[in-house]
C-alpha cells in the first residue's frame, strides 16, 4: 500500500485475477463471545460472492467490519489492498454499502434523495447532475426521479437506495440482503442489475438467506457458522465436493434404446453404474474430463442417439443444510 492511500490490491496465491477483499484471523468479541472467530476471507476482483449463513453466525458482523463502521477485536481486513482500521476514510471512498434496513426520507423526491447524498459523498455540484443521470439511468428509475420516495413499492426502494449506494462509483458493493421482501418480478430486476454491475467490473458480496436466488446469480460463495467460515470457493467446486463420485443425466432421443445404452455405458472406464429410467440413463461416473469426453465420442460411435447430457449437481440449499448444524456464534 502507498503512503497516500491509493488503492493497491493485492494478488492471489495463483496469480490471475487479484484479490479485493481479503481478511486474516478476523476476530469480533462481544462481552467475551465470539461473533467472529478467526475468519479468513478472499473475495477475487469481479466477483459476486454470496455470503450464506444462519441468523447469528456472524454475517453482519463481517459486513459491518469490512464497511468500516465496526472495528474488529483483532486480526485484519483489507479492500483493495486499503486497511479498514488504518483507512477508514479511503474504505468509504472504495466501498458502497446497502444495509437490509434503510430510512426513509419522508417530502423527499427520488431526486432529492439522490441530490442530497451525492453532497454527502462530495461529489462536485458541477458533475452531480450527470452522475445522478447516469444512476437513475443504471438502476431504471428515471421516470420516478420526481417522485416521493416515501411512496415507492419495497423493491423501488431497494433500487433508489442501490442507485444512492452507487453514487461515487466504488470498486466494491456490500449488499446486506437486497432480495429480502421482494416479489418475484423485483428479484429478476434485481438479479440482472447486479450482473449488469458485475460486467462493469464491480466486485459485489451479497449476504441473503434466499440461497435459490443466490446460486443464479454467485459464482462464488461463503458459507459462515458460530463465526467460523467452513466452506469458501467456487460454487460449483463445493457442490461438487459433496458427492463421492459425480452423476449425470444422459437424455435419449428413444426411450426405447435406454437398455442397449445401459449395457454398453457400465462397460466404460470410470462408470460405477448405470440405470434407466424411462429416456434417461443415470450414470455414477469416478472418472477424468478425458474419460468422460472418450464416453461421449463413444456413444456417438454406437449410434446411441441423445438430446441431452448433464451433470447432476446437488443445490445450494442442500449444499448449506449438509455443511452447517443451525448453531449461533
Amino acid at each position: 500500500m502507498d503512503t497516500n492511500g491509493s488503492s493497491n490490491p493485492v494478488t492471489d496465491n495463483t496469480g490471475d485475477r487479484p484479490v479485493s477483499v481479503r481478511t486474516r484471523g478476523l476476530t469480533k468479541a462481544y462481552d467475551g463471545k465470539l461473533a467472529l472467530d478467526d475468519l479468513d476471507l478472499e473475495i477475487k476482483k469481479g466477483d459476486i460472492f454470496g455470503y450464506i449463513g444462519p441468523n447469528g453466525a456472524g454475517k453482519t458482523t463481517t459486513i459491518r467490519i469490512l464497511a468500516a463502521l465496526l472495528w474488529p477485536t483483532r486480526g485484519t481486513a483489507e479492500i483493495e489492498g486499503v486497511d479498514v482500521v488504518r483507512q477508514p476514510r479511503r474504505i468509504k471512498e472504495l466501498v458502497g454499502y446497502m444495509p437490509d434496513n434503510f430510512g426513509v426520507y419522508e417530502n423527499m423526491t427520488l431526486w432529492e434523495y439522490l441530490d442530497f447524498f451525492g453532497a454527502a459523498y462530495r461529489i462536485p455540484r458541477s458533475k452531480r447532475k450527470r452522475v445522478i443521470e447516469d444512476v437513475l439511468a443504471l438502476t431504471d428509475l428515471g421516470p420516478k426521479r420526481d417522485d416521493a420516495v416515501s411512496a415507492f413499492s419495497r423493491g423501488m426502494k431497494q433500487r433508489a437506495c442501490l442507485a444512492k449506494t452507487l453514487l461515487h462509483d466504488p470498486q466494491v458493493l456490500i449488499l446486506d440482503e437486497p432480495a429480502s421482501g421482494l416479489d418475484p418480478r423485483a428479484r429478476i430486476e434485481l438479479r440482472e442489475l447486479l450482473k449488469e454491475l458485475q460486467r462493469m467490473g464491480k466486485t459485489i458480496l451479497v449476504s441473503s438467506h434466499i440461497l435459490t436466488e443466490l446460486s443464479t446469480i454467485c459464482n462464488t460463495v461463503g458459507i459462515i457458522e458460530k463465526g467460523k467460515l467452513i466452506a469458501s470457493g467456487e460454487v460449483r467446486r463445493i457442490l461438487e465436493s459433496l458427492r463421492a463420485h459425480r452423476e449425470f443425466s444422459l437424455e435419449l432421443l428413444d426411450p426405447a434404446e435406454a437398455s442397449r445404452a445401459r449395457a454398453w455405458i457400465a462397460g466404460q472406464a470410470g462408470v460405477k453404474s448405470a440405470e434407466p429410467f424411462g429416456g434417461t440413463v443415470k450414470i455414477v461416473l469416478d472418472a477424468t474430463e478425458p474419460e468422460i469426453a472418450a464416453l461421449l465420442e463413444g456413444l456417438v460411435a454406437e449410434k446411441i442417439r441423445f438430446t441431452g447430457f448433464r451433470e447432476d449437481l446437488v443445490d445450494l440449499e442442500t449444499a448449506f443444510m449438509t455443511l452447517t448444524k443451525g448453531e449461533l456464534a
